[in-house]
C-alpha cells in the first residue's frame, strides 16, 4: 500500500476517542501519530509540580513563560507508540491524571502556551506521514492538513468513556465530577480567545456516539482511500 506525505488532522470535543481513532489510522497506514492534548497536559503538570499554577488555577504567567523557554518537553517514539516526556522522564501516567485534567483548560488558553506547542508540532509534523490530534489541528496548526476530521459525541457518553477509562487505570472517580470536568473543558475550550475549539470548514463531521471503533475506523478509511487514490 503506497501512502504518500499527507497530515491528517483530528480534532473535537474532550472524551471522543481522539487519540484512540488516531493511533488506529497511524497504525493502519503505516503514519506517525502525535497527541498534542499531551504537550499541554505535560505543561500543566510542570506548572503544577513547580508551584506555578494554584489549586484555583490562578497561574503564575511571567514565571511559566519563563520557565517555558528551557522546558524540555517532547515526543519519545517507542515500540508503544509516541510517550510525553518531561526531558529524561516518562510522564505519560501522571499527564492523565484527573488534577491535570481540572487545569489543562486554563493553561491551554494562554497563547504564549499555545504558541510553545504549536512549534513542537510543527517540528514533530514537518516531514509529513503524520496524524495528529488535539482541538486546533486543522484550524490552527495545520490548517492545510490533506484531511480533516471533527468528533464529537454526547455528553452522557462521553462522560462514560473518561469514566471507565479512570477506573480502569486504578482510579475512583465520581461520575458527577468527571462530567462537570468535561462540561468546564467544552465551555473553556470553545471560548477561549487563542485558537478556540471549532469545526474547520472543510473538516469532515464524526458523531461516534452509537459507533463502535470498528465502525469509525471503516468510515474514516474509505475516505482516506477515497481522498488520495490509496490502494492495497
Amino acid at each position: 500500500m503506497t501512502v504518500p506525505d499527507i497530515i491528517i488532522a483530528v480534532d473535537g470535543y474532550s472524551s471522543t476517542g481522539k487519540s484512540t481513532l488516531a493511533k488506529m489510522i497511524a497504525s493502519r497506514f503505516s503514519l506517525l501519530y502525535l497527541d498534542s492534548g499531551a504537550l499541554y497536559r505535560g505543561v500543566t503538570l510542570f506548572a503544577r509540580e513547580n508551584g506555578l499554577i494554584d489549586k484555583d488555577s490562578n497561574i503564575d504567567l511571567p514565571a511559566l513563560e519563563k520557565a517555558l523557554e528551557i522546558l524540555d518537553l517532547h515526543f519519545v517514539q517507542t515500540t508503544e507508540g509516541s510517550l510525553t516526556h518531561i526531558g529524561r522522564r516518562c510522564v505519560e501516567k501522571e499527564i492523565r491524571s484527573l488534577e491535570v485534567a481540572n487545569q489543562v483548560s486554563p493553561i491551554s488558553a494562554v497563547p504564549f502556551v499555545r504558541a510553545f506547542v504549536d512549534n513542537k508540532l510543527h517540528e514533530a509534523g514537518a516531514a509529513g506521514r503524520v496524524v495528529m490530534d488535539g482541538r486546533d489541528i486543522g484550524t490552527t496548526v495545520f490548517p492545510n492538513a490533506g484531511l480533516k476530521i471533527f468528533m464529537t459525541a454526547s455528553v452522557e457518553v462521553r462522560t462514560q468513556r473518561r469514566f471507565d477509562e479512570m477506573v480502569a487505570k486504578g482510579g475512583n472517580p465520581d461520575f458527577e465530577e468527571v462530567k462537570k470536568n468535561l462540561l468546564d473543558r467544552d465551555w473553556i475550550d470553545s471560548h477561549r480567545e487563542t485558537s478556540p475549539l471549532s469545526r474547520a470548514d472543510d473538516a469532515f463531521i464524526l458523531d461516534n456516539s452509537e459507533m463502535t471503533l470498528g465502525e469509525e475506523l471503516a468510515w474514516v478509511e474509505g475516505i482516506i482511500r477515497g481522498r488520495f487514490g490509496i490502494l492495497e
